[in-house]
């Protein structure tokens, strides 16, 4: 099927579920309060959908890798706790580097790799004829992600979540730190309250702060930014899923606990 047919098939899909909605009076109905996948890992296709990007491309020393992992669908002696969910899942890695190339120095600024799901162009997976396909979490309290943090311990409190939501502003991004409960480079599920992410822009907090647009989220991802915190060395994120859940879905021993700050530090959970 050419990109455009598919393009196609996207719009006429959107049309019949907005039209069923409608006729089933959808809206009357109570809220949905299950658990909502927005993301995937576990093809080659879904992670076609995702963008990478360090400070390489501006003249940094970083490097950034995002790829299928087969492994973690192969139990063996030697990954067992790769192996622990038995399915393919995605691996972001690559070395954290602070410097920047020669007669660059105190012209930019080196430290940081991410990916995100891909920005909306007409051939994109998720636009149509009646525009951005985006997600809907405003009945979900809390962004899910399954995920496993290896790489060396240096790197593992530098991780940040981003969203993008379809606001005036492009540049703008709310962010979360990621902590990890495991330190044995294991599968877990962390939760983040999205009335917790915290608005930036351009790498600054902005200062005025307002409530995030979760009706449209255009893009979800994740960055490393060693730069914020003088951290180097190889970098290593497992990654299985990203969903939207509400507190019956959240484990108490999983249940985030916010420390008063500026919203982006956040008390590890006891295990």
């Amino acid at each position: 099927m050419s990109r455009f047919s598919a393009y196609l098939n996207r719009s006429s899909k959107l049309l019949r579920d907005n039209t069923s909605s409608i006729l089933r009076m959808s809206g009357a109905d109570e809220p949905i309060r299950t658990p909502v996948t927005l993301f995937n890992f576990n093809s080659h296709e879904d992670i076609q959908q995702f963008a990478t990007g360090c400070d390489a491309d501006v003249g940094g020393t970083s490097t950034v890798n995002l790829a299928l992992d087969e492994s973690t669908g192969s139990p063996s002696a030697s990954n067992e706790k790769l192996a622990e969910l038995r399915r393919p899942t995605a691996k972001f890695w690559g070395e954290m580097r602070l410097n920047v190339r020669h007669g660059l120095e105190g012209r930019i600024r080196g430290g940081y790799a991410g990916f995100r799901s891909k920005a909306r162009t007409y051939l994109h997976p998720r636009t149509s004829l009646f525009g951005e396909i985006t997600n809907d979490v405003s009945l979900h309290k809390y962004l899910g992600l399954r995920v496993r943090g290896a790489g060396h311990p240096r790197t593992r409190n530098s991780y940040y979540v981003n969203i993008q939501t379809d606001g005036p502003i492009t540049t703008d991004l709310w962010q979360h730190r990621l902590y990890f409960r495991r330190d044995d480079g294991g599968w877990e599920d962390i939760f983040i309250p999205f009335d917790a992410f915290v608005l930036t822009n351009v790498g600054e907090v902005s200062y005025e702060q307002m409530e995030m647009f979760r009706e449209r989220v255009r893009t979800v991802g994740i960055s490393l930014l060693g730069g914020n915190s003088g951290v180097e060395g190889p970098y290593e994120l497992g990654i299985d899923s990203i969903f939207a859940v509400n507190e019956e879905d959240v484990p108490p021993y999983a249940a985030p606990k916010h420390e008063s700050s500026d919203g982006t530090r956040w008390e590890r959970p006891a295990i």
